[in-house]
């Protein structure tokens, strides 16, 4: 099937993937362009993931001010090139990650940083409710885990639905930004204000 270089061209500037690989993926799926981004997508996905062990030293620091003053949003996204730092699309996801900090407050970047004591205690509020509920006792666990894992998706920021696309979460943004430059990135730390807070 032969490709128009307006395709490619077009595919390109959707995804910031190379030339060679937007033609590949554009014959792959037969001319399809949302075809052909999914393509780009899972690439750019495993390449993420062999990225992971990279070092990623530079970046930039985000902020975002909401409600005219009341929130503001302090966030370092990290990559591993000056280059990729200095980018719109980069400065962007800089931009999109600090306003949906500002507008989901995250309680923690991902689970595994939550403080040992806040998940005791909203495994002993769940618990508590599972004794009010007249459910039955071997049944109790599988539900608390369930509701746990509630708590992580809406209060962990990787696993937030982001707010611009609820269809994939913060982290599933990072990846594809990742796909789509070829660079390791991810979130530092954050830091959200609220007036009275």
């Amino acid at each position: 099937m032969e490709i128009s270089a307006k395709d490619v061209k077009e595919l390109r500037d959707r995804t910031g993937a190379g030339m060679m690989e937007c033609k590949a993926a554009l014959q792959e799926a037969k001319g399809d362009m949302e075809g052909a981004i999914d393509i780009l997508r899972a690439r750019g996905a495993a390449k993420a993931a062999k990225r992971a062990e990279r070092e990623a030293r530079e970046g930039a620091v985000g902020s975002y001010i909401h409600m005219g003053g009341k929130i503001g949003v302090l966030v370092e996204v990290s990559c591993e090139t000056d280059f990729v730092a200095r980018n719109e699309k980069f400065q962007q996801l800089v931009r999109d990650i600090a306003m949906h900090i500002a507008a989901a407050n995250p309680v923690a970047l991902q689970r595994e940083d939550f403080p040992a004591d806040l998940v005791e205690r909203e495994r002993g509020v769940y618990r508590e409710q599972m004794k009010e509920s007249g459910k039955p006792e071997n049944i109790w666990d599988k539900i608390v885990d369930g509701k746990m894992e509630k708590f992580y998706a809406e209060s962990a920021l990787l696993e937030q639905p982001f707010v611009k696309n609820p269809d994939i979460t913060v982290r599933q943004l990072i990846t594809d930004a990742s796909g789509s430059t070829g660079e390791k990135i991810e979130v530092r730390r954050f830091t959200r204000y609220a007036l009275g807070e």
